[in-house]
């Protein structure tokens, strides 16, 4: 039997009679006549082809299928219960919610380390997912809470999903230690006479630094198509392939000590990292709390979340 076509009212006489152990203080309990207690257990009893009570003496004692009944219903009806007392009430030291955070590498990188540390101290039982969803799938995947966070460029969306500046960041470019680029000055006719590498999750189409230097009436020599930052970064360690990044993953990436990271020799406008979730969520205390957490994450605040 499906939920909706049960009362669950009747889950509040179970448990009144499970708990008083007579149909008379059951009543008294809830406020209502014995009648419509008797009623009421009546209506459970053919839901669940049982007796759930049977009277011994002067009490009604529980069935076996009753005592299973018991505490789960008992749990789910306290859980009801504190949603009416403070629907609005978020604490992330209690919390056992498991969020979903769609991510592409870069932000993942820069931001989950960080992320994991804080929650570890100040939401201990809170359980992450970041996964990677198609762009024209986001707004679905937002609407119907498959996804609670998405992190993303700016993107053409509609008004049920809102969004907010993560952080805007410049693009720089790496090369392996020794690489032909660090020696002398590093020009824009260097930069574009060497082979590229152009990290995206499409199989076709400019990136969005292509794009740009297209406008200018550049175009860079693309040797290789990757799908992760990653992957391009291990393969210009072995190589003199060239990869353009933002400038913070760089940073972020340059700690373990075998590249070099360059400023671009060309002026292009600043990549926005974009924070999205649905309208219906935007005051839900828990994504609340999460977002904040990745502003100020970005603002260089963590320490003081």
């Amino acid at each position: 039997m499906h939920l909706s076509r049960v009362d669950l009212n009747l889950y509040m006489v179970f448990e009144a009679i499970y708990m008083e152990s007579s149909i008379t203080k059951a009543a008294e309990r809830l406020n209502l006549t014995q009648p419509a207690v008797s009623h009421a257990l009546g209506r459970l009893r053919d839901t669940y082809e049982d007796e759930l009570f049977v009277r011994a003496g002067r009490k009604m004692v529980p069935t076996p299928v009753a005592k299973a009944m018991a505490e789960p219903v008992q749990l789910a009806l306290a859980q009801l219960q504190k949603t009416l007392i403070n629907p609005s009430h978020f604490d992330p030291a209690e919390t056992s919610k498991h969020v979903v955070l769609g991510m592409r590498d870069v932000v993942e990188s820069v931001f989950l380390p960080r992320v994991m540390t804080c929650l570890q101290t100040q939401a201990p039982n809170l359980s992450l997912s970041s996964i990677r969803i198609d762009r024209q799938n986001m707004e679905s995947e937002l609407a119907t809470g498959n996804v609670d966070i998405a992190f993303d460029v700016l993107l053409p969306i509609k008004g049920a999903v809102e969004h907010a500046v993560l952080m805007s960041d410049k693009f720089a470019v790496v090369v392996r230690k020794g690489h032909p680029l660090t020696q002398g000055k590093f020009t824009l006719e260097k930069y574009l006479s060497h082979s590229h590498i152009v990290v995206s999750s499409r199989r076709s189409g400019v990136a969005v630094e292509d794009f740009e230097l297209s406008r200018r009436g550049l175009q860079r020599k693309i040797g290789l198509r990757c799908q992760h930052y990653f992957v391009g970064w291990q393969v210009i360690r072995e190589t003199d392939m060239v990869l353009t990044v933002p400038e913070g993953y760089a940073r972020y990436q340059q700690l373990l000590g075998d590249t070099v990271v360059l400023p671009l020799p060309v002026d292009l406008p600043s990549l926005e990292v974009h924070m999205y979730w649905h309208k219906t969520v935007s005051n839900d205390p828990a994504n609340t709390w999460l977002r904040h957490l990745f502003l100020q994450m970005a603002l260089g605040e963590s320490d003081q979340v």
